[in-house]
């Protein structure tokens, strides 16, 4: 024995043995009849990869003990008493018979974050078909299915909450933490699944005494009640097979459904039948039929009914949007802002009886809005904003306090620069001024005493130049008519097809907007959109001696500075925090596939692909780790998420600026 373990069992001693386990209490373990989905908007991680049986980090490097499951027993009875550091003299592999418990990191005081664990179970134990993960989207179903029944597993035996508040000297720990996921099936860290083996990651808080080792709740905790957890919820014949195979089969169905938008030239689908509304602002689930709420199931409306078909439920029927300018409009508290909101989580597969399993967004849709106050840098947002004054330049626009209309301007132009093919808009969240300019207020404020472009002059060329549609949520203005392709009412959370009687508005109720000293061309009129600016993003980036970590799902502190992802609404899970958080953190270090991304020649949209494909790809989240082992705590972060907090860095450092231009334009 060297290293650390050589180190602790000269100064602690050695020990003798011990045997007895008290008998596991009956009726503890998994419940198979749930999903898990969580109670709030976001939730935390779980799941795993695809196939990461490759590069995987050797335990044998970080590694000083093996044994067996009763060594492990005896070990630790032996330690009650001792010091807590003495922990880390367990950090190793311990065959627990029908799998391995791998304690990676012991922490070194009872106050500090929780040990890490992987418990990893041969596929000759395991038994899982090949047929249930041999594709990345049935991986990724598998692992997140897997992360909900061991969280159910270890909150029915009530080791997700077994520590003891005794005060300073009482006990302590021995709680099991594996984060629940919600509402929402991504690639996650927590658990992964290949030919070899299932393996769960987790964090165990090692029993204390005061500040001295509890050895007898710890062998409990970890020889007892863990293999038991583990027989529950990490074994296919424990597991209701037609439950299993029924949800594998639903994230398939609804993946493929999204990725076969674009050849049916749809942006969104919405299938009959789906409950849109959630339960509270803070609570994730499905709003449950009552008295009060009257809920109202979707139903789409005749005009725009197709069937999709998808390889498991076969047909189904619903809402199709197609590609162009769709408006959502209708009286307060009509169910305006619940489609939306619907929409833009549909870049993600859910839970089966979520209510939203199929409704299905272009991949590529990003949500935008009015940020007051945040950053920008060097983005150029010219196509809406120019003539500032003090001939501010609006080609590299910076600000360290944005305002609403910049925000909202430079918001557009970083998801276009990052790849967006479809925007999603509620007039609730944006700066009015940046979205329209009625008549009367451009006879007082002429055109060139104004540096703002509205957005209904530029959402067409956007369109008919770019490719990129807009979904866009009105009911305060109808000037918005003249340019939409679609037009829906909701009445009572009832979508209605109003296309012709918007265009018949137009018609009846003209908006002349024409005028040399008024505006210069209509909303329908064809001009320009304007360049669009592609950032490269300095090799000397991300540079900080500070703390790194995602404090909230809306929160990263990085360094001296925190990254606000108040505005980034698609972020919906705090493991994706923490992924973007350590990505940053681990380019900045230049180590690992991460760490020769930036070179200071790519640009942002570059630097973000490379992110991408490391982090989604096999084993992809583990190279996060600034632990030297794989940890159960990263959920997949699109690009267009890991762009806007990279974007919201206030020390976010950007080398030049290349220009696409549109064709003819010089």
């Amino acid at each position: 024995m060297s290293g650390r373990g050589w180190y602790y069992k000269n100064k602690y001693g050695g020990g003798g043995r011990g045997r007895g386990k008290r008998p596991f209490e009956d009726g503890y373990g998994g419940q198979q009849g749930g999903y898990g989905g969580g109670r709030g908007r976001g939730g935390g991680p779980g799941g795993g990869g695809w196939h990461q049986q490759q590069d995987e980090p050797m335990v044998d490097s970080y590694s000083s003990r093996e044994g067996t499951g009763s060594q492990l027993a005896d070990e630790l009875r032996r330690l009650d008493g001792r010091p807590y550091p003495a922990y880390k003299d367990l950090i190793g592999s311990w065959n627990m018979g029908d799998f391995t418990l791998l304690l990676d990191k012991a922490q070194s005081d009872p106050y500090a974050p929780p040990s890490h664990f992987r418990v990893r179970v041969p596929q000759s134990v395991a038994k899982f078909p090949a047929a249930a993960y041999n594709s990345k989207i049935r991986n990724v179903a598998l692992c997140d299915y897997l992360t909900r029944q061991l969280c159910q597993a270890v909150s029915a035996g009530g080791l997700d909450n077994a520590a003891e508040n005794r005060g300073w000297h009482g006990s302590k720990g021995g709680d099991v933490r594996v984060e629940t996921p919600g509402q929402h099936v991504i690639q996650r860290s927590a658990v992964v699944v290949n030919d070899q083996f299932v393996e769960a990651r987790c964090t165990i808080a090692l029993p204390a005494q005061g500040r001295s080792i509890e050895g007898h709740k710890a062998a409990q905790t970890l020889t007892q009640y863990l293999p038991h957890v583990v027989a529950k919820s990490l074994l296919y014949a424990a597991l209701n097979a037609s439950h299993l195979h029924a949800f594998l089969d639903s994230i398939e169905d609804q993946e493929h459904l999204r990725q076969s938008l674009a050849d049916h030239d749809l942006v969104a689908f919405v299938a009959d039948g789906s409950v849109l509304p959630r339960r509270s602002g803070a609570d994730d689930q499905p709003m449950k039929p009552s008295e009060e709420n009257h809920l109202q199931v979707f139903q789409s409306p005749p005009s725009m009914q197709l069937t999709m078909h998808v390889p498991h439920r076969g047909a189904i029927r619903g809402m199709g949007i197609r590609k162009g300018i769709t408006l959502i409009c209708g009286g307060g508290f009509h169910g305006k802002s619940t489609l939306l909101e619907a929409l833009q989580v549909g870049i993600y597969n859910h839970i089966p009886g979520d209510g939203r399993e199929f409704v299905a967004v272009d991949p590529n849709a990003v949500k935008i809005r009015a940020e007051d106050g945040r950053s920008v840098h060097l983005v150029d947002i010219s196509p809406f904003i120019n003539n500032l004054p003090f001939e501010k330049d609006t080609t590299r626009f910076n600000s360290e306090d944005a305002s609403g209309s910049t925000s909202q301007a430079a918001n557009i132009m970083e998801a276009l620069e990052i790849g967006a093919t479809t925007l999603l808009v509620d007039e609730d969240t944006c700066a009015t001024n940046f979205m329209i300019r009625d008549r009367r207020m451009q006879q007082l404020v002429g055109k060139s005493r104004e540096p703002i472009t509205a957005f209904i002059y530029k959402v067409k060329p956007l369109l008919t130049q770019h490719n990129v549609s807009t979904i866009m949520v009105v009911g305060g203005s109808g000037d918005f008519f003249e340019v939409a392709d679609t037009v829906i009412l909701m009445d009572k959370y009832r979508p209605y097809d109003v296309t012709q009687e918007a265009k018949q508005i137009t018609v009846d109720i003209p908006v002349p907007y024409q005028s040399d000293e008024v505006q210069t061309a209509t909303a329908t009129q064809h001009h320009a959109f304007g360049s669009i600016g592609h950032r490269i993003i300095d090799s000397n980036n991300f540079q900080t001696s500070g703390k790194v970590s995602a404090r909230s799902l809306r929160v990263i502190g990085y360094g001296d500075t925190d990254i606000e992802l108040n505005g980034v609404e698609q972020l919906v899970e705090t493991g994706q925090a923490r992924a973007i958080a350590d990505a940053m953190r681990r380019m900045a270090e230049g180590r690992g596939p991460l760490g020769a991304i930036l070179d200071g020649q790519r640009n942002v949209r570059e630097v973000l692909e490379l992110i991408d494909q490391v982090c989604s790809g096999d084993n992809g989240l583990d190279h996060l780790s600034q632990f030297g082992h794989p940890i159960g705590e990263f959920v997949l972060p699109r690009r267009f998420e890991v762009g806007a907090a990279i974007n919201r860095l206030r020390t976010l450092r950007i080398r030049g600026v290349r220009w696409k231009l549109q064709p003819g334009m010089k």
